[in-house]
């Protein structure tokens, strides 16, 4: 995994996670509707001397996954955010896969957005033709939104042609996110593409935050755009690299973390630069996928991290003593957490990861 030069010399000189962390909270908190086929998003909060930061890996992440978010939670908090380069950060909405008669109140809780990302492809619970339904609601509700689809790597390399051929005819798309789960399918998906000459630009998240080597998307043309995720990608500083080197346009995404792993995923969208391919493709004001707390009935701060006209401020979040004591995890799950950040910990100071970003 990168671990950033900065994160690393953290880690060299710290033996245990209670020598960087004063306060180990883990939470659990509730969901508006159900999203990534949870409820309630567990996760576990951390004070450093920097601040607060987050370590939000899901609960089905192994070790070695999951301590990749242990570096982001060690860089937010012993390390100033980069930085900026804008004064705050556009978002889109996020609309799960809820029936499309429920869409104008889901995009409600989005005032400003220019933007809109819609869920499809959840097996099981919706079909393509609810999918289509779900697009038409939201060009309805917020017409002059950029409309974004994602389906989490769900389909085959020919239901995705189906897929994507009766998307397009919805309306422009600025890009579907993953519809197929590799890389390999993703590049022989983006020849269909330009062979058939869809409208449709590819972008890749899961092969950029879920493999050995996050630029072979960049490598094999696989995508037009990266979503990145600071927390999988291992903090801001490592994601930043991962961006210069894979040379894509580049959308900032959450990892659905309370708003605490949110400031820091937006101290990195408003870090970056813009390139002239990144403005062509989303705009001179490329929309954020860090809008999420609005997918939360509870948080941990107050107030929470919502955008305000579209676009959320930069700057460290500070938890509310009140709203941490609400949600709490119970002592089972608080043990689970403490163990695995322990866990984690060990992983990444072992010596196996040494790989380095920037």
């Amino acid at each position: 995994m990168l671990i950033s030069p900065e994160v690393r010399t953290v880690l060299d000189h710290t033996a245990r996670p209670d020598d960087l962390f004063e306060r180990v909270v883990p939470v659990a908190l509730p969901m508006v509707t159900r999203f990534r086929g949870i409820t309630v998003r567990e996760t576990c909060l951390v004070k450093g001397p920097a601040g607060w930061a987050e370590f939000a890996p899901f609960t089905e992440y192994d070790v070695p996954e999951a301590s990749r978010w242990l570096l982001a939670a060690v860089e937010s908090a012993a390390l100033p955010y980069p930085s900026p380069l804008r004064d705050g950060v556009r978002v889109n909405a996020t609309i799960p896969v809820v029936p499309a008669h429920r869409v104008p109140a889901v995009a409600a809780r989005y005032p400003g957005v220019r933007a809109v990302k819609i869920k499809i492809a959840e097996r099981g619970i919706a079909s393509l033709e609810d999918d289509i339904a779900r697009v038409a609601a939201v060009r309805r509700a917020l017409p002059d939104a950029s409309v974004r689809c994602d389906a989490n790597g769900a389909y085959t390399h020919d239901e995705a042609k189906t897929a994507l051929t009766a998307l397009a005819r919805t309306g422009p798309l600025q890009y579907v996110e993953q519809p197929v789960p590799d890389v390999d399918g993703l590049a022989r998906l983006r020849e269909w593409i330009s062979s058939a000459r869809l409208p449709v630009p590819i972008a890749a998240d899961e092969s950029i935050r879920k493999v050995s080597d996050p630029l072979s998307v960049a490598a094999r043309g696989a995508a037009d755009v990266i979503v990145v995720k600071a927390q999988p990608l291992g903090g801001i500083r490592a994601a930043a690299a991962i961006i210069e080197a894979a040379g894509l346009p580049a959308v900032v995404s959450s990892a659905l973390e309370s708003s605490v792993g949110l400031a820091a995923g937006a101290a990195l969208a408003a870090h970056l630069p813009l390139s002239r391919e990144a403005e062509c493709l989303l705009g001179s004001e490329p929309a954020a996928g860090l809008g999420t707390a609005a997918l939360f009935a509870g948080d941990v701060a107050d107030p929470a991290l919502l955008p305000q006209d579209g676009s959320l401020p930069l700057g460290r979040v500070e938890p509310d003593e009140d709203l941490l004591a609400a949600h709490a995890a119970g002592p089972e799950r608080a043990r689970f957490w403490t163990e695995r950040l322990e866990a984690c910990w060990k992983h990444v100071t072992r010596g196996e990861d040494s790989g380095r970003a920037g």
